[in-house]
């Protein structure tokens, strides 16, 4: 699987962005779908994944109630919508696909990684 992430920018703190991963290779929607993000000097961690079916979300703590994570299985992309962002919302961006049955969140879980994409949220 070949994953493309895109949409990233610079956004002021309060704003709305959506990033899109695009995917090709695989059956898409045989695929969790997990976005990560990595801040300077910090580890990657968790920020929400999705099912295959698209029909189950999972977030982090920190992200909970401001990011929407949704799939479009024809168009084998899957978004992150993010709203009332944060300066610390900022980091980069990666999708991530794990060919495991259950939603897992941490990076092992996942065999395939897009590139990243940066968000940056001014203050």
């Amino acid at each position: 699987v070949q994953l493309q992430a895109s949409g990233g920018g610079l956004v002021q703190a309060g704003g709305s962005l959506r990033i899109s991963c695009a995917a090709s290779g695989r059956t898409f929607s045989n695929y969790v779908m997990g976005w990560f993000r990595q801040a300077p000097g910090k580890e990657r961690e968790f920020v929400g994944a999705i099912r295959g079916s698209g029909g189950s979300t999972y977030y982090a703590d920190s992200v909970k109630g401001r990011f929407t994570i949704s799939r479009d299985n024809a168009k084998n992309t899957v978004y992150l919508q993010m709203n009332s962002l944060k300066p610390e919302d900022t980091a980069v961006y990666y999708c991530a696909a794990s060919s495991k049955v259950y939603v897992v969140m941490v990076t092992t879980g996942y065999n395939y990684w897009g590139q990243g994409t940066e968000v940056t949220v001014s203050s």
